[in-house]
This record gives C-alpha cells, sequence and structure tokens, in this order.
C-alpha cells in the first residue's frame, strides 16, 4: 500500500528543514510556510522590496554554499519567528520579516558562505506563495522507494534530506513516480496535478548532517534513470490535509 512516510517544510530556501506529521494544503497554493522566504545575495537582479516569485539563480542556495545544507529550522507560526540551527554555529531565532531579524538571521549564517561567491544581501518573499524553484506554486513529491534504489546504487544509504522534498512516499516501485507526469494524484483529502520531473543540483551533493560534499549524486541519478532527475512537482487542485500514513491514489 502506498502511503505517505514523511513530510517536511522549508521556512526560508535552502536555510533548513522542519518535519510535520500533518498539513493542510489549499488548492493553488504551495506547501504551507515552505520557501515563505528568501536570501537573496548580493549580486541578485531584484531589490529588497520585491514581492514577486523570482528564480532561484537570485538566492543564496546549497548548490553554491553546500554548508547551508545542515541547518535545521523551526517555525513559530503565530510570531512568524524561525529558529535555525547548524553544527558549527549554534541556533538563532528571528522574523524574517523584521529588518533587524533578517540582518541577525543572515549574519548568523555568514560563516557558511564560501569565498568568492555572491554573499547573501537581504530576504524577500513573494505575496501568496513560497519561493519554489518552479515559476507555478509547486509542491515537491519523492519517493522513499526511489531512494532505496538509489541507495543500493551508491552502495550507501543516501538521507531524503538531502532532497529537500515536502512529502515523501513509501510502498511504490522505483522510479513509478515518473510515470505521474500529466496525470493526477489524491493524497489523503488533497488532490494534486502532477507537471514535471524535479531536475536537480549540486545541493544534493553535500551531505544533511555535516554540509560537506561527500556524494555524486548527479552521476548516480544519470545513471539510474538516464537525467539528473528525482521527485516530481506537482500543484494542488483540490485542497486538503494530509497526514503521515494517509494513502495515495493515481487517477
Amino acid at each position: 500500500m502506498a502511503q505517505v512516510s514523511e513530510l517536511f517544510r522549508h521556512p526560508i530556501k535552502s536555510h533548513g528543514c522542519e518535519a510535520l506529521t500533518q498539513v493542510t494544503l489549499a488548492a493553488g497554493k504551495t506547501f504551507p510556510w515552505d520557501r515563505v522566504w528568501a536570501v537573496a545575495h548580493e549580486a541578485a537582479k531584484i531589490s529588497p522590496d520585491s514581492r514577486d516569485w523570482a528564480a532561484c539563480a537570485n538566492f543564496s542556495r546549497a548548490a553554491k554554499a553546500p554548508a547551508l545544507m545542515a541547518i535545521r529550522a523551526e517555525v513559530d507560526e503565530a510570531t512568524r519567528t524561525v529558529r535555525l540551527s547548524h553544527p558549527q554555529l549554534g541556533a538563532v531565532s528571528g522574523n524574517p520579516d523584521l529588518p533587524s531579524d533578517a540582518a541577525k538571521l543572515i549574519d548568523w549564517a555568514r560563516p557558511l558562505m564560501p569565498e568568492g561567491r555572491a554573499q547573501s544581501s537581504f530576504i524577500v518573499k513573494a505575496d501568496n506563495r513560497g519561493m519554489t524553484d518552479t515559476a507555478f506554486p509547486s509542491i515537491s513529491i519523492n519517493s522513499r522507494d526511489t531512494l532505496a534504489a538509489l541507495s543500493a546504487s551508491a552502495g550507501t544509504e543516501i538521507s531524503p534530506l538531502r532532497f529537500r522534498a515536502n512529502i515523501w512516499l513509501e510502498g511504490l516501485s522505483p522510479w513509478q513516480e515518473f510515470d505521474w507526469v500529466g496525470r493526477e494524484v489524491r493524497i489523503g483529502g488533497a488532490r494534486l496535478a502532477v507537471r514535471e520531473r524535479i531536475g536537480r543540483c549540486l545541493a544534493t551533493a553535500a551531505n544533511p548532517d555535516t554540509g560537506e560534499r561527500d556524494l555524486d549524486t548527479l552521476k548516480l541519478l544519470k545513471q539510474a534513470c538516464g537525467a539528473q532527475d528525482f521527485g516530481v512537482y506537482a500543484e494542488v487542485v483540490n485542497g486538503g490535509e494530509i497526514r503521515i500514513g494517509d494513502r495515495i491514489e493515481i487517477l
């Protein structure tokens, strides 16, 4: 039986993940509290007062700064406060909407940014949606069974946190999720349209415990499926609640 195994949100893009047990999705919206904020770097083509979606190239992210992968996050929804922690830096908390707190969060993470790269500069958010990697309001779905197959080919267990998904499923055939592109799925009380595969970047090469690149995930993916793809992007058609253990139905 295919079912939900894990749920995650990533409140600040590329700056940590938080595990959940349930979530309520809304039609046409991104995963709640996922990529609400993003850290723009000094070479970004957007302004500090931008409220529009922008491409990932504008932001400090783990593909360029692998140490960011070791951040964990927690959100206090009532106060809009994000707590970030990292094995090398300890913890920090702040509301990214407040300029003083945003500056504090950026300063805390600054030691994780490599020399010679555009440095983090300011925090932005898009109106009414998360700053996902797609121009449409996407939710990422990954398969634990595909991850197990990839781990077997790598000869080592690969952490799911390398792939920063919102919804993890189990009980499928490896790579089965690629067949859903162009179809709809029902997960718990929500219905989603699967739009496209997720093309992966160097962020997945970094160990989420240490923030160091230690695995050639892109080569492994190319060998396994002929492309550097893992997981699928979907868009919510009908909203509803999803809990760990909920079943998935292919429509």
